[in-house]
């Protein structure tokens, strides 16, 4: 009976000690409700304050692109190393293990393919599918100067509105189209624009002159952006380089499941992000996992 516990002798109340509410981590986040920001420490490792998050979604516009011709056999593997998986839901509910312990980053904007123009997409999942798939966030790409900028920033909008809505964050994707220049300037327009319509986490490019520029300009973490292959050391100098201005990780794709050893190259990805290793470092560590198999 809810009487017995008066006959206690030394209630643990302690009066003399105020309650304390844990500052949230992660920059951007500490007026976003509890839900939101649960999902955003599953993605967002709270120790480090950054993430490496797999990016496997280019079949979405590209179809089965180089290294992802077997979902199942090339890049399952790799999600022991990752943070956050970032995928479409058909990857998601036919190869992906409901029992793989990692958080899910839902592309939810699609419509084209690389024949069509990429800026002419829609929003081509419900919020009611992202709910039952339990995904911690959803991935829109925007299209800041593309020919289809105004809807892709509504497609921003409507997700970020429906996302509030149940609880889950989400991250706008910055396209650079063919005429676009790739430099500071531009990225600070887009990720800015972004922030401002309500995204949560924001993925760009990474820019050598400028970058960290780009990052305290945004009021929301930034995600590095890994684009094309380059080799592995580039790879993890630039990510090294991204972390140091300001990114809080990385959403790496081709320079991982393209690697020569994906495996190894997650891990040196990982030591960069998460321990601050520099790239020599990092290097030789992936040479030597290379080494072991």
């Amino acid at each position: 009976m809810p009487e017995a516990d008066d006959l206690k002798t030394s209630a643990q109340y302690h009066p003399e000690t105020p309650q304390k509410a844990e500052a949230f981590f992660l920059k951007g986040s500490e007026s976003l409700d509890w839900g939101m920001k649960n999902r955003l420490a599953r993605i967002f490792n709270p120790t480090s304050g950054r993430t490496v998050m797999l990016a496997i979604d280019h079949g979405y516009f590209q179809g089965p692109t180089s290294g992802l011709e077997r979902v199942d056999l090339n890049i399952l593997p790799l999600v022991p190393y990752a943070d956050s998986l970032m995928l479409t839901r058909g990857i998601l509910r036919t190869v992906v293990p409901p029992s793989a312990p990692k958080s899910i980053v839902l592309r939810v904007s699609g419509g084209t393919s690389i024949l069509k123009e990429l800026s002419n997409e829609g929003i081509a999942v419900d919020i009611e599918d992202s709910v039952r798939l339990n995904v911690s966030a959803m991935a829109v790409q925007v299209f800041v100067g593309g020919e289809h900028e105004k809807e892709s920033i509504l497609n921003m909008t409507r997700t970020v509105d429906a996302g509030v809505r149940c609880g889950i964050p989400t991250l706008a994707v910055t396209a650079v189209g063919k005429e676009m220049k790739r430099d500071a300037r531009y990225f600070r327009l887009a990720v800015r624009i972004c922030a401002e319509l309500g995204a949560h986490i924001i993925k760009t490019y990474y820019v050598e002159d400028g970058f960290e520029t780009v990052t305290a300009s945004c009021p929301v973490p930034v995600v590095m952006a890994g684009g094309k292959k380059i080799p592995e050391l580039e790879a993890l100098a630039m990510a090294y380089r991204a972390c140091r201005e300001g990114a809080a990780g990385v959403d790496m794709g081709r320079n991982i499941f393209q690697s020569e050893h994906p495996i190894a190259m997650i891990q040196a990805v990982r030591a960069v992000v998460h321990r601050n290793e520099t790239p020599d470092k990092a290097f030789a560590l992936y040479q030597d996992l290379a080494r072991q198999g």
